[in-house]
């Protein structure tokens, strides 16, 4: 096929990517959901967990976003250097956007900042947010894709510690978010943390880290076992399903880290809700296309 005719068919399978995942969870949260659901001894929790699984096939049998939040979209992209359509990628991305508003449909979530109107279209001046990862002698292209909600992801937080507060400040940090804002997303959260050197590295990484499948770890052993003191940590605050209480908080705590600055500690957080709409597909040259994320999907 023609380059014209390629952009055609990717714009066509992320619009129906995007669409499809607003409606169904990916597998491993939608397990995880399930395991909380089990260890809960609340009836009240389990009843909560109940009706979000009732929302989930019901998401499905009306073909509709399963939270009408339906966020700002957000593709962390790892693509090789000859991804045929490198060139392409981040406008057909923004026009897959508008075909998944249309289609899926999607809230109008892109305000222009300043100017204080809503495009109507889920696009405006840097979103959806594209995120790069550029990956020598490659020819494939791999695309996470997440709804940012205005409840969850969004109003993450971000600060420089210095290097004298240690990893005890950066655990400080995390518990005084938990604390403060948790409940403004919806339990049991998935609980991004990035330690890097400044703030926007940092929050970048917090960010990516909601992208990692469940039930993984941190491959440094110290911060592996920092993900899971954290976990119990926040469990203890007892938020529960939908913040009505319960014994577990958090679908699970993931940190990703670079190396720093010897005078700084960067530390940022980012939450997902429990309905955690992201994805993951990869693509081939030839534009075959294989989603791990959601098993047994054809788009």
């Amino acid at each position: 096929m023609n380059k014209e005719q390629a952009v055609a068919q990717m714009t066509d399978t992320m619009a129906k990517f995007v669409a499809y995942s607003g409606k169904v969870l990916p597998d491993d949260v939608y397990a995880k959901l399930e395991e909380l659901r089990e260890k809960e001894t609340s009836p009240l929790a389990k009843t909560i967990y109940d009706t979000m699984f009732k929302n989930q096939t019901l998401a499905k049998e009306l073909d509709r976003p399963c939270c009408q939040d339906t966020g700002v979209l957000q593709f962390f992209v790892k693509c090789g250097v000859h991804f045929p359509l490198i060139g392409e990628l981040e406008a057909l991305l923004k026009e897959a956007v508008i075909e998944a508003t249309i289609k899926a449909p999607l809230r109008h979530n892109s305000v222009e900042t300043f100017d204080e109107y809503n495009t109507g279209k889920n696009v405006g001046k840097g979103t959806p947010t594209v995120f790069w990862e550029i990956v020598p002698d490659c020819d494939t292209c791999c695309i996470d894709t997440y709804m940012a909600g205005g409840g969850c992801t969004l109003p993450g937080k971000a600060m420089v510690l210095m290097p004298g507060a240690g990893y005890e400040g950066v655990t400080q940090f995390v518990m005084d978010v938990m604390t403060s804002y948790g409940l403004n997303a919806c339990p049991p959260l998935l609980v991004g943390v990035g330690v890097a050197t400044s703030v926007e590295t940092a929050a970048l990484l917090s960010k990516k880290a909601l992208m990692r499948p469940l039930g993984t770890h941190n491959p440094n052993e110290r911060a592996a076992s920092l993900e899971r003191m954290l976990e119990d940590g926040i469990n203890k605050i007892g938020l529960g399903p939908q913040g009505m209480s319960g014994s577990y908080s958090v679908m699970g705590v993931h940190i990703e880290n670079t190396a720093r600055h010897p005078s700084t500690i960067g530390v940022a957080v980012n939450v997902g809700c429990w309905s955690h709409r992201k994805g993951h597909i990869e693509f081939d040259k030839d534009l075959n296309y294989t989603i791990t994320s959601h098993k047994e999907v054809t788009l």
